[in-house]
């Protein structure tokens, strides 16, 4: 289980940085790609950024946690 949250949240971080570059790029020469307004915030480049450290810090969590469980049985 542990290696399929690994690889899934590995790559969703992957998209999501690749989102965030495409909307910061997007939103340098003047198309607005990401910004739409929820009930709350708006949503920008900003918020792809986070999610991807968000997934990346839990792949790398998940990987240590596999990693241990593997030493000590």
């Amino acid at each position: 289980m542990e290696k399929i949250l690994i690889k899934l949240s590995y790559w969703l971080g992957v998209a999501s940085i690749a989102l965030a570059v495409l909307s910061k790029v997007l939103n340098s020469v003047g198309v607005n790609f990401a910004q739409f307004s929820t009930r709350g915030n708006a949503v920008s480049y900003r918020t792809f950024e986070v999610g991807a450290i968000l997934f990346f810090l839990m792949a790398i969590a998940t990987a240590g946690l596999d990693s241990f469980n593997k030493k000590n049985p």
